[in-house]
């Protein structure tokens, strides 16, 4: 039972007993039974009211959650931006990295400053068939397994039968 029934209920409970409001003690009972109804309802009100306040808080709680995940959104975009290793093209890696990891294969990008054997040794270009970067090779890698430096794509390629020959017997003087 909520209090404007509990008021009602009173008020019924005053009525069944025939108060005399014409006398003091009617009267005021009477005065008192309107107030309690007075008051039930105004508190029944601002419960309603704050109802309505909790579901509007929830919403704009709700939307400053979704504001907050944009906005940090916004900030991983703008640290991204203005890492000097960023790559606009969606590739996330670390360009350094990818050289390193390109030296590692003994290979060269056709980019790298003071490489040991860029300047003394042969190496052969090609272009990457998925992103049209020159991909730069020397023998000691099997032209049939390439990995793109710039967008790590796996491809093979066809040597010239001039420039097989060559990396055979490149391989087998141990070079």
């Amino acid at each position: 039972m909520n209090l404007t029934e509990k008021a009602s209920y009173i008020k019924g409970l005053a009525e069944g007993l025939a108060l005399d409001e014409t006398t003091k003690e009617g009267k005021i009972l009477a005065a008192l039974l309107d107030l309690v109804d007075e008051m039930a309802q105004a508190i029944s009100d601002v419960q309603k009211d704050i109802e309505e306040i909790d579901s509007d808080l929830q919403e704009l709680n709700d939307y400053a959650e979704e504001l907050d995940d944009d906005l940090n959104d916004v900030e991983n975009c703008l640290d991204d931006l203005t890492d000097p290793d960023y790559s606009v093209h969606g590739d996330e890696d670390d360009e350094d990295q990818d050289d390193e990891e390109w030296d590692e294969d003994d290979a060269c990008d056709g980019n790298c400053e003071g490489c040991d054997g860029c300047d003394d040794a042969d190496y052969y270009e090609i272009v990457c068939p998925s992103c049209g970067e020159t991909v730069c090779f020397d023998e000691t890698l099997d032209p049939e397994n390439l990995v793109c430096p710039a967008c790590g794509e796996k491809f093979g390629c066809i040597v010239d039968e001039e420039d097989y020959k060559k990396i055979e017997k490149d391989e087998k003087d141990g070079k």
